[in-house]
């Protein structure tokens, strides 16, 4: 196929030339790094360059066109398969700013540097690295889930945005994934909602190529996947011949044709399709071929054997006339409307501006409540609702549900025109992702990708099930918003299975992820505040379902302290503390209390309010010194969660209260008495660290 002379070739000989190019690419990619999988990238070439080449709607030279459709490669360890697409197709990249570059996304060097520290080009895609890559794919499932959310997305934005003669958004969605995006959990979740929302716009090319990593896929996997989706509500087709390109592209328009629901495309693939030697085995799904079976492999696409990292003359004109030209074309026309639609819908024009570039609209934070002074006070979760449904009346692309837990969570959007997004009403802003947290976390990663501003809410122990999509929220850099309630033991007699213990912690833990417990009513409003302002952090907030006080603030510092993470709260009587009382949530109003006790016994205490460690830890040395000052080791810090971590703050010689085992299940005075929550201990652990 390949002369060293380098003819020309035509028609399908050129489909064929294009498609092992980037066949060999991955295999010569892999190989130098002497990691990754090649097996994945020979098998689905032909139906990768099948969807690029005939139907994405993608414009290499615009990469941002907000009605591109978007790719999504959740078998992220085919990586090489997406990098060699975004190569030959000459995607430019998007610089750190966002400004459009004159520079390719993933550049030969790139390619001849996979896997390798700086490269565009890491293991598996990483969106917030290499342009092209619409979101992070690696742990398996996530990417399907976050396909979802990017389907949600398009309905909702051509619900909210088209007007009559104008078609802005109609972006489809497609998701190429494998037998293990299908086995794991996340992936159930995300085919069921998407059947049941009827995302027509969603397409999943499934890699049926019978081999996991252990092995052949029915060691583990054996189910019906074509039925099981045909009960999902989907419409599935089937190609029986990944490498026919005709087949293939019979199937997509299937995908087109089809406007009542979401669609699978079975694909019959090998590992390592074209090499009649390892084409099934493990080596060349997970691991590099090796030097003599390269060979052999390019032998057989009829390639030169030595030739390394080759682009045959005539592969790159073909991508510049197929999807280059097309791409170029459809953006043109779209951005010809868009203009005379700006001209005429103004108002929708700069919203969608503002949405594109994460900026808030003017006026966002008018007419958000404020809470009076109450010694009863009202649960976190209480009033983040009603300061939840101010800003979202501010703020028209904030959107959201719960995992069927609304009513709890308090996150129902109850104004007038906010309704519900569902099948044949994507209008909505009111999502409802049924007993399904995986996919709600990914499903707000896509939809946040996608410029919609999402959140996500359930009970905070069920964080658990959403931590994928969390870290993977953190390591996009995208703000994405995480509502957790039911936030200690203070749930009561639901007992330990609902009681998170160590989920503070863990959160904590985690590079770029905001955590924000706020300790009153007027502290929630500055933390939705400080939330809806990220740009590049995802954020968790953490709330209560039991009531705190409401705190005076004529009496106490103003809740604005909240964004810088930490502040005095309450100083001591002449201005130099004794001791130091750090307190979050429901546990600040514990620290007040026993500061007026403490203050009534001459002790000089000081309350800390640290609300969220990460922003604490942003500010300068002077500020965070001048809160916590080095000269004051007697120090509590008094929280209902693991005690792990807050020695940060308190020293080797403070004092922590907070949980050391589970929960149990018990009226909530009952607990907080038992674990020690009460106003009595926090001044006895205060006079301990004082050594009186």
């Amino acid at each position: 196929m390949v002369a060293s002379d380098q003819v020309l070739v035509t028609g399908k000989q050129l489909d064929t030339l294009c498609i092992n190019t980037i066949r060999t690419l991955a295999i010569d990619a892999v190989q130098q790094a002497n990691s990754g999988h090649p097996g994945a990238p020979m098998g689905l070439a032909p139906a990768m360059y099948c969807l690029w080449q005939q139907f994405l709607r993608y414009d290499p030279a615009d990469p941002t066109w907000l009605n591109r459709d978007r790719f999504v490669l959740s078998n992220g360890h085919a990586s090489m398969l997406l990098y060699a697409m975004l190569h030959l197709a000459e995607v430019r990249q998007v610089d750190e700013n966002g400004k459009l570059t004159k520079d390719l996304s993933v550049s030969m060097d790139d390619i001849k540097h996979f896997r390798q520290l700086g490269s565009r080009t890491p293991g598996h895609p990483e969106s917030h690295i290499t342009t092209g890559v619409e979101v992070t794919t690696g742990p398996l499932g996530q990417g399907v889930g976050n396909s979802v959310g990017m389907a949600i997305s398009s309905k909702w934005q051509a619900a909210n945005f088209n007007q009559p003669g104008f078609e802005i958004f109609n972006f489809n969605v497609y998701a190429m994934c494998s037998d293990g995006d299908l086995m794991e959990g996340i992936g159930g979740e995300a085919a069921s909602l998407a059947g049941h929302l009827k995302l027509s716009n969603l397409c999943w090319i499934y890699d049926h190529n019978s081999v996991t990593l252990d092995g052949p896929a029915n060691w583990s996997f054996s189910e019906d996947v074509a039925t099981r989706f045909v009960g999902y509500g989907w419409n599935v087709t089937r190609v029986s011949d990944a490498n026919d390109l005709e087949m293939i592209a019979r199937a997509f328009e299937t995908f087109q044709k089809t406007t009542d629901r979401p669609t699978l495309i079975i694909l019959d693939s090998h590992i390592g399709y074209g090499s009649p030697h390892k084409q099934d085995s493990n080596s060349s799904h997970g691991e590099p071929l090796g030097e003599e079976e390269v060979k052999l492999v390019k032998k057989f696409y009829g390639w030169p054997e030595d030739a390394k990292f080759l682009v045959p003359d005539g592969v790159r004109e073909r991508f510049r006339d197929t999807i280059g030209k097309r791409g170029r074309e459809l953006r043109a026309k779209w951005s010809q409307s868009f203009a005379d639609y700006s001209k005429k819908f103004p108002e929708l024009s700069e919203r969608l501006s503002h949405m594109q570039h994460h900026e808030l609209p003017a006026g966002w934070d008018k007419n958000i409540p404020t809470f009076p002074a109450d010694a009863k006070g009202v649960a976190t979760r209480e009033s983040s609702g009603k300061v939840l449904n101010a800003f979202a009346q501010n703020v028209p692309w904030l959107i959201g549900g719960s995992a069927d837990l609304a009513t709890s969570n308090k996150t129902t959007l109850k104004f007038e025109g906010a309704g519900d997004f569902k099948a044949g009403n994507y209008a909505g802003r009111n999502l409802h992702f049924g007993v399904r947290e995986h996919v709600m976390g990914a499903s707000v990663n896509g939809m946040t990708v996608s410029s919609i501003r999402a959140y996500g809410a359930t009970f905070f122990n069920f964080s658990d099930y959403m931590r994928p999509s969390m870290r993977l929220a953190a390591l996009m850099q995208i703000p994405s918003i995480f509502v957790f309630t039911h936030d200690s033991i203070g749930l009561g007699e639901d007992g330990p299975t609902h009681q998170p213990i160590e989920q503070l912690a863990s959160l904590r833990a985690m590079p770029n992820m905001i955590v924000l417990r706020p300790g009153d009513a007027n502290e929630v409003v500055e933390a939705w505040r400080v939330i809806l302002q990220l740009r590049e952090s995802p954020a968790s907030l953490v709330l209560s379902r039991q009531p705190m006080p409401t705190l005076d603030r004529s009496k106490f510092a103003p809740a604005s302290g909240v964004a810088k993470g930490a502040y005095v709260l309450a100083e001591a009587p002449a201005g130099k503390p004794d001791v130091i009382l750090i307190g979050t949530g429901s546990e600040l109003s514990l620290c007040v209390s026993a500061y007026e006790k403490l203050a009534a016994e001459g002790i000089q205490a000081r309350v800390v309010s640290m609300p969220s460690w990460e922003l604490f830890d942003k500010q300068e040395a002077t500020y965070k010194d001048s809160v916590l000052p080095p000269s004051v080791t007697a120090r509590v810090s008094v929280e209902m969660g693991a005690t792990f971590g807050w020695q940060r703050y308190t020293g080797t010689k403070g004092r922590n209260i907070g949980m050391h085992r589970f929960g149990a299940s018990a009226p909530i005075k009952d607990l907080l008495k038992y674990f020690g929550f009460t106003v009595d201990h926090v001044v006895a652990e205060a006079h301990a660290v004082l050594g009186r």
